[in-house]
């Protein structure tokens, strides 16, 4: 270690883990402050820093045709332990990159335990840090206490934008019936340690759907507060039940949708609505209900899940929820390097930024450290290529949209966003085929995808040897 000051990071989840283990691989000193088990949240419900709390699943691992696919590739390339563990507690998950909560979350804990650089402070941060923390790297994630929160707010002069993130259900597996469920991934696909059956599904006729769709409208939901009445959801992760409310057929072109599915018990018959469950766990004991984070109150859920076909005896290991997010209007607040302009000391990281996605918070956790670790060594760290997933990501943060917005006069707004290829630079030149002809529908998107993935890397590979892409200098 250093004989410099540490850098001292507040939040102990996948933001602020990534973050204390690029600082702590540099050779510098890290005070990790993690208020659990001191204060808990409403959302946690271990001690493990990294708890994934929503979904299990860090979603596609198509590093060539994904963005977040991308992501997870330089993730890797930069050292990422999320994505080390992530890769070593892989489940079954199609084409997507799932993991085992439970096992995930220790190996993270575990890492930064036993790392020579590295201090794990349990205790809760009720205020601004001390002014002798002259680095501070906050990644309090959506869920920052009220204390810190409020002293953030008073800081900046500006309120935290605010939306609710729920939490989908866990069900036993021996629960299920597997008379009528049966095991598939849509289009039979095979990702990461999978086998082209890697979900449960469950299927609806019309009748059994319209009577779904028609209970989780009616079922009693959570209350909301007086303070909580006007916050709005991120449409990302909205309540099934709110997208029900949206139109009777809205479930079937979202998370229930039939296709790419044949049900070996009646193959003849094609499904109205099909109820996928994601493994959750390496033993394959827990799956996750897929898309079917909701705000129904606890008794509601077990009387309307138990109506899917298959589930009607469903054991659940744990129900939904709902929560408060909070986040800040990074565009105007942080600064290209992701510190905080009102006090540059103060550097921010993961969904408090308003970053969207597991993968994505610990994406801007990375890099929250690596640009602590060159400020710390008196050195300019080049600026990302947009042309990069990370580039891409860090440019929606510190505002490079919003410019954009402004300069074709459209009003000024910032909002939760996953990383998507929407947010890169575009191609100086569309994709066409050897004779040189445009190329249309599905074969020019995924070329399209192809040449953005291809950049990408070289972009990256460019930028992480010192050489400077022409992407970035533009």
């Amino acid at each position: 270690m250093t004989g410099s000051k540490p850098i001292h990071i507040i939040g102990g989840g996948l933001a602020g883990s990534e973050a204390a283990w690029q600082v702590a691989e540099a050779g510098h000193g890290v005070v990790l402050h993690e208020m659990r088990p001191v204060r808990g949240t409403d959302a946690h419900h271990s001690q493990d820093l990294a708890e994934l709390v929503c979904s299990n699943s860090f979603r596609s691992d198509d590093a060539n045709g994904n963005a977040v696919g991308l992501l997870h590739q330089e993730m890797r390339s930069l050292g990422s332990l999320i994505l080390r563990a992530g890769d070593a507690h892989q489940v079954p998950a199609g084409g997507a990159l799932a993991v085992d909560r439970d096992g995930f979350a220790a190996a993270v804990t575990a890492a930064l335990e036993a790392h020579p650089n590295v201090t794990i402070a349990r205790e809760e941060i009720d205020g601004l840090p001390p002014a002798h923390w002259d680095q501070v790297i906050v990644a309090t994630g959506p869920l920052t206490s009220p204390a810190l929160a409020e002293a953030i707010a008073g800081l900046t002069g500006a309120e935290s934008l605010a939306f609710f993130d729920a939490i989908a259900p866990i069900v036993h597996r021996d629960s299920i019936d597997m008379g009528k469920a049966w095991f598939q991934s849509r289009y039979d696909k095979a990702g990461p340690g999978g086998t082209g059956a890697d979900y449960l599904n469950c299927p609806m006729d019309r009748e059994q759907y319209d009577t779904f769709i028609q209970a989780l409208i009616a079922g009693e939901k959570t209350s909301f507060k007086e303070w909580e009445a006007s916050t709005p959801y991120f449409d990302g992760c909205l309540p099934i039940e709110v997208m029900a409310e949206r139109g009777p057929e809205t479930l079937r072109h979202g998370p229930m949708k039939p296709v790419g599915l044949t049900n070996p018990h009646d193959p003849t018959v094609k499904a109205c609505a099909i109820v996928q469950l994601r493994q959750d766990n390496a033993l394959g004991t827990l799956f996750n209900m897929v898309g079917f984070q909701t705000k129904l109150k606890h008794a509601e859920q077990i009387r309307v899940f138990r109506t899917i076909p298959g589930l009607e005896n469903a054991e659940f290991a744990r129900l939904g929820g709902l929560h408060r997010n909070t986040y800040l209007d990074s565009p105007r607040l942080l600064d290209a390097t992701l510190r905080l302009k009102a006090e540059p000391r103060l550097r921010f990281a993961g969904q408090i930024t308003g970053c969207e996605g597991y993968v994505e918070s610990a994406a801007i956790g990375l890099m929250a450290g690596r640009y602590a670790v060159a400020e710390r060594e008196s050195r300019t760290l080049a600026p990302l290529p947009q042309t990069t997933a990370l580039g891409a990501l860090i440019a929606h943060i510190t505002g490079g949209h919003l410019a954009a917005e402004e300069e074709a006069g459209k009003p000024r707004s910032f909002q939760p966003m996953n990383v998507n290829f929407g947010l890169f630079t575009p191609l100086e030149r569309m994709p066409r085929n050897e004779t040189g002809k445009r190329l249309r529908g599905p074969e020019k998107a995924a070329l399209k995808k192809r040449a953005l993935t291809d950049r990408a890397r070289a972009d990256l590979a460019a930028w992480m040897s010192g050489e400077a892409p022409r992407a970035a200098a533009e």
